[in-house]
């Protein structure tokens, strides 16, 4: 597999999803091994002194004045992590949990923790040979970072709770031993260093974020397909319209739509038809798709930029100062991944709009459904539903979670981001974004059957065509869901046949 070489500045989104996906595994940098070692040097100097630090030789939160003594640094660290492990709920994938990994150990690669370089590649080892901790995905507010996800991340290192081992659930203790390798006893500072961050907010968003890039892509290329096969027009995408508001998303847009559809006989089949403007859903693709675009990218920005950074308490600086702040605070992640919900969601409220005017005989001029003997097959019917019932999901689950603030830990948290509730939010959307989006495309490519033997441009017929690898055309009725679950998992192969074929997206 790939190796990563982690400096705590350079992961990229593209690092998250082949982490995931175990395409790729992670090594430390060496800079960052001598950064690390430095840090520790003050760290375990300040724990000889005796002298008063954070998390060091003082208890936690609310506890922060209370004085630990040196022979109890070890256990302060263990009890930190166990009564730290309160997440409940389903778990987070494998794939997210391999991710959190690789963000906690890229954070820690900034040197600015004072943790062991063995308790990093103890971490990374444990990735490279597919021991996962089984994170539960609720019980953090995204406040002193996420606490609990982080705790029970920690936890499997010291051979406590449950992993995956090569795909098989069971006891982290007896997995570590097959790999060969012995619990981890965190020393001063290591237990905390290891929880303060933003790493599950970060896994979950960014990963979502990744695919959202590929979707962004993909709903122009439908969006063309769509409109191409309702004898639409491409006037609405001259540059002159989009160059007198020059938002940046909205170009891009704009520039792709008239690549995909440039050299469509289709197109040039009806030029002298009557029709001067198309709805909304179709005129208005570089203006809505282009305002999302901008936004994900702002929100895809800001989780580059949280993925490589510092986000412990307190921070260890290299002249000895070792400072208390809120880099752990998920503010910054969390809201990213709000605005990015609020975004996909438009998206795909968007497209079911074009696939209603699709399968709608008064809006499209076609079968009704998109089937030959409609009233003894029903065709596409039940497919618009479908997506308007995952539209109205999104538009539920896309309440920003970030607005909300419950105090907790005395009070000593006061305010908290819940970025993490944001973070799975973002996941869920765009799981459901994907599916609306597949759903278009096996209604455009429908439609454009009923164009035949017009053919569309050069670019969408080989969208047609990765669709049609995955998806027959519906001559009846037939098992829908097959087709459903068929067309979403190719969406990757239409992305490759056609998403950049129009030059570069950004």
């Amino acid at each position: 597999m790939e190796r990563i070489e982690l400096d705590g500045e350079s992961l990229t989104l593209a690092d998250l999803e082949r982490v995931a996906r175990r395409e790729a595994v992670a090594v430390l940098a060496e800079p960052a091994v001598a950064r690390m070692r430095a840090s520790r040097e003050i760290v375990e100097r300040y724990a000889a002194e005796g002298k008063t630090v954070y998390g060091v030789t003082t208890g936690f939160g609310v506890f922060a004045d209370v004085a630990i003594s040196p022979e109890n640094v070890r256990e302060l660290q263990r009890n930190l992590i166990l009564s730290h492990c309160a997440g409940v709920g389903e778990p987070l994938s494998p794939g997210a949990s391999r991710t959190m990994m690789l963000l906690r150990a890229n954070a820690l690669a900034k040197g600015y923790s004072g943790i062991r370089v063995s308790t990093v590649e103890l971490l990374l080892r444990m990735l490279e040979q597919d021991l996962v901790p089984v994170i539960p995905s609720q019980g953090s507010v995204g406040a002193s970072g996420d606490l609990a996800p982080l705790a029970h991340l920690a936890a499997a290192m010291m051979g406590e709770g449950e992993v995956w081992h090569r795909g098989v659930r069971g006891g982290a203790g007896d997995a570590l031993r097959e790999i060969g390798a012995a619990p981890v006893v965190f020393e001063a500072k290591e237990g905390l260093a290891m929880i303060n961050g933003t790493q599950a907010i970060c896994a979950i968003g960014g990963l979502a974020l990744a695919r959202a890039a590929r979707l962004l892509d993909l709903a122009d290329v439908f969006a063309a397909l769509t409109l191409d096969a309702l004898e639409g027009t491409d006037v609405a995408f001259d540059r002159r319209i989009h160059d007198v508001r020059p938002h940046a998303g909205q170009g891009v847009v704009a520039r792709r739509m008239r690549a995909l559809l440039a050299g469509s006989p289709l197109r040039e089949s009806h030029l002298e038809c009557p029709r001067v403007q198309d709805a909304y859903s179709l005129r208005c693709v570089p203006q809505v798709h282009g305002a999302v675009r901008d936004a994900v990218r702002f929100s895809a920005e800001t989780i580059r930029i949280e993925i490589n950074s510092a986000t412990d308490n307190p921070l260890v600086f290299e002249n000895g100062d070792v400072l208390s702040g809120g880099n752990f605070h998920g503010a910054p992640a969390g809201l990213a991944c709000d605005l990015a919900a609020i975004a996909l969601t438009d998206l795909a409220s968007i497209s079911e709009r074009r696939v209603e005017r699709l399968v709608n005989p008064a809006l499209s001029g076609l079968p009704t459904f998109l089937v030959a003997e409609g009233g003894l097959h029903s065709g596409f019917m039940m497919a618009q539903v479908t997506a308007a019932a995952l539209v109205s999901e999104s538009k539920s689950l896309a309440h920003p979670a970030s607005v909300d603030s419950i105090p907790t830990s005395a009070g000593k948290e006061d305010h908290v981001s819940m970025g993490p509730i944001a973070a799975r939010k973002l996941e869920r959307i765009t799981a459901n974004l994907a599916n609306v989006l597949a759903i278009e495309a096996m209604c455009g490519a429908q439609a454009l059957e009923f164009r035949r033997p017009l053919r569309s441009s050069p670019l969408l017929e080989r969208a047609h065509g990765a669709i049609r690898s995955a998806v027959a055309p519906w001559r009846g009725d037939r098992y829908l869901h097959a087709d459903l679950v068929a067309m979403e998992g190719a969406l990757d192969r239409v992305w490759e046949a056609v998403g950049a074929a129009d030059g570069p997206a950004g």
